[in-house]
């Protein structure tokens, strides 16, 4: 049949009978295909292999070593003066730096500049320096006193006897760790919305209570994560105790290194387990703080690990159900 002069074909509107259709939810969608990430993959997989083989059949590790030193009560004796002064200077060093931060962010100009001054010098000198100069401060001032500034003293002290070895680690550590953590502290008072300050000053609050129940627990969120990498830090920073005669976990195994020299590789091991599993245990902590203080200001908490693990199952076995059904 003729088709007139300018008219269109229309095309057909219905598949031929001898081609099957499928619904859309029926047909797979299949996925992109990305090979530089599935060859990237393989790298790293043979690269962690080669590393996993090497660190279990090296010989030179002396793995049986590491499991008699990793428990042994001297070993133990170190890690327990580790923890006790990570734990005073971390509670001393954030007392300070919110001191500090608070000084900073006073109206009085003596106060911010004294601080200023304090975190900019503790934040220059190293932290090993500082300890050996507490470490040798009985030489510049054998005494210690308490009473009228530049008058007559009521009450002193023999430095040589006050400062003990683990005095002078805690006060070095606390001292270096305030300046930092009154910039940690500074930096999350300042995140807080100025909003939240004028709200709180407009119901007539005391300063006290708006700085301590409005503002320094919204700062928290950001003070949080950023304060529990000093802590990390502080807990590695501890092995510099050492150099002022205090035997914490990298002392000990240092000692005992030099007493059984054969050793050294399987005690440095069981310093850096033991370094992995205090971090470790901090970075949980930090989690649920961090999720702690998230309410309010996320509309759903974040997951913890068991819940990802448990969604995670769910959706294999959701997965595993639609395919035996398939």
């Amino acid at each position: 049949m003729s088709r007139p002069p300018g008219a269109v074909a229309s095309l057909p509107t219905t598949p031929p009978a001898d081609t099957p259709s499928k619904p859309l939810t029926a047909q797979r969608v299949q996925p992109l295909r990305r090979p530089g990430r599935w060859i990237a993959t393989a790298v790293v997989l043979v690269l962690v292999a080669q590393f996993a083989h090497g660190l279990v059949t090296n010989p030179f590790y002396q793995w049986d070593r590491f499991g008699y030193w990793f428990l042994r009560p001297v070993i133990l004796d170190g890690l327990l003066i580790t923890l006790e002064v990570t734990a005073y200077s971390a509670v001393l060093g954030l007392l300070g730096g919110i001191l500090l931060a608070l000084a900073r962010l006073s109206r009085s100009p003596v106060l911010r500049a004294v601080s200023w001054t304090y975190v900019w010098a503790l934040r220059s000198i190293p932290l090993i320096v500082v300890l050996l100069f507490l470490y040798n401060f009985s030489a510049l001032y054998r005494t210690l006193s308490l009473g009228v500034p530049f008058g007559p003293a009521f009450l002193t002290f023999d430095e040589s006897r006050l400062a003990t070895d683990m005095v002078i680690a805690v006060v070095g550590l606390s001292l270096n760790e305030a300046a930092y953590a009154a910039e940690v502290v500074r930096g999350g008072i300042l995140s807080v919305d100025q909003g939240q300050h004028e709200a709180a000053a407009a119901l007539g609050l005391p300063k006290r209570y708006q700085f301590w129940r409005i503002v320094f627990p919204q700062a928290l969120r950001s003070i949080t994560p950023n304060y529990v990498n000093q802590l990390i830090g502080l807990v590695k920073a501890t092995s510099l105790v050492f150099y002022v005669s205090l035997l914490d976990l990298f002392g000990t195994a240092q000692t005992m290194g030099a007493t059984y020299p054969g050793d050294i590789v399987p005690l440095l091991l069981v310093v850096t387990v033991w370094y992995l599993i205090l971090t470790s245990l901090v970075s949980v902590a930090q989690f649920y703080v961090e999720r702690y203080y998230a309410r309010g200001a996320t509309r759903s908490l974040p997951p913890t690990p068991l819940q990802k693990l448990r969604t995670a199952l769910d959706e294999f076995r959701a997965r595993l159900r639609k395919e035996a059904a398939a």
